[in-house]
């Protein structure tokens, strides 16, 4: 087991933060995390894996466990459905590619989400109209107390809006170590409503899209709209989109008729922060070597050397500004590691 001392963690992640981490480990079999959790020595310890939905805005004193475990396998499948199991260290959109390769079905819509497969469920990532509780069959998890492995079924997860169990109660008690899904084989349900899927489809003549052509546009759609990480720190979509009640929006939408929104299955309307966040002026705006992006006003920047500190501040300032403008608030979608 090689732990090392005082490494930078800004190849892991994708705001490129340079916090240093007092003691790191990288973790690459079920049985060294349970060694590794045992370990008195380290007292504290710290989760990291794709490093796509954090803010570090200072060092960890802790011993930092990089997530790296690996492996795709199908569980069981019949003529209609396939069960697979995806492991935590699995990057999200190669796991895309994987089942677009064997026509499986289910998750297309969420191409090109930066980030691993084990933090998908923390977040229940989404995207153009579906979300992994769609999919989501279960997931295994590794109690940091005992090093127990536990499953976790999909009602179990409650599962909301970028929410689950993990954001809340179960928040720093497991590490996540495999996500199982079922997926369609064939006559897949197509979701081509949301965004401008249906825009970029017919631009390239799509009559009878596929899995691949959704694919494709998503990808096509993100890639106009957000930075590649590689290129420009930043991790997806800082913010929420905030949902408010129906008297709520009424007295919204009367001062700003021309606002997005979109009703929600609870009869609450969600109105896209990316809007609120352009109407105050921020869109494009930089402060130093933090900023928000010219293409997508949810999206936070880091053009080099900008702290977590100084993102967070900008964030905080985006929140105020909205808040005092249109009296809503809207929240980070990020995990901000104070």
């Amino acid at each position: 087991m090689n732990i090392l001392e005082n490494i930078s963690l800004k190849p892991y992640n994708t705001f490129g933060i340079d916090a240093k981490a007092r003691f790191f480990v990288d973790i690459t079999g079920l049985a060294q995390l349970q060694k590794v959790l045992e370990l008195k020595a380290y007292p504290k310890k710290f989760i990291i894996s794709g490093g796509s939905n954090m803010l570090l805005t200072k060092d960890i004193d802790a011993l930092v466990m990089h997530i790296n475990l690996e492996g795709i396998s199908i569980v069981e499948e019949n003529e209609d459905t396939v069960e697979i199991k995806a492991m935590a260290g699995e990057n999200w959109h190669g796991l895309v590619m994987w089942c677009l390769e064997k026509d499986f079905g289910g998750i297309e819509n969420l191409s090109l989400i930066p980030g691993n497969v084990g933090t998908a469920p923390i977040q229940n990532i989404g995207a153009y109209g579906v979300e992994l509780k769609d999919v989501f069959v279960s997931c295994t998890a590794m109690e940091m107390a005992t090093g127990e492995l536990i499953s976790f079924d999909n009602e179990e997860c409650k599962f909301g809006y970028r929410e689950s169990i993990f954001k809340n109660e179960a928040k720093d008690k497991y590490i996540i170590t495999s996500v199982n899904l079922r997926l369609t084989k064939h006559d897949h349900a197509l979701h081509t409503g949301y965004g401008a899927i249906e825009a970029e489809l017919q631009k390239n003549d799509v009559i009878y899209p596929t899995i691949q052509d959704i694919s494709n546009a998503v990808i096509t759609i993100r890639r106009s709209k957000l930075p590649d990480p590689k290129e420009l720190g930043n991790s997806g979509s800082f913010f929420k989109n905030p949902v408010i009640s129906r008297k709520a929006f009424e007295k919204f939408i009367k001062k700003n008729p021309q606002a997005p929104h979109y009703e929600t299955d609870d009869d609450q309307i969600k109105i896209p922060a990316g809007w609120l966040i352009e109407q105050c002026g921020f869109k494009g705006k930089r402060f130093g070597d933090a900023g928000v992006h010219d293409k997508q006003a949810l999206v936070l920047v880091n053009y080099g050397n900008a702290t977590g500190a100084e993102i967070l501040a900008l964030s905080e300032k985006v929140m105020k500004e909205v808040y005092d403008t249109f009296g809503i608030k809207i929240q980070p979608e990020v995990n901000i590691i104070k």
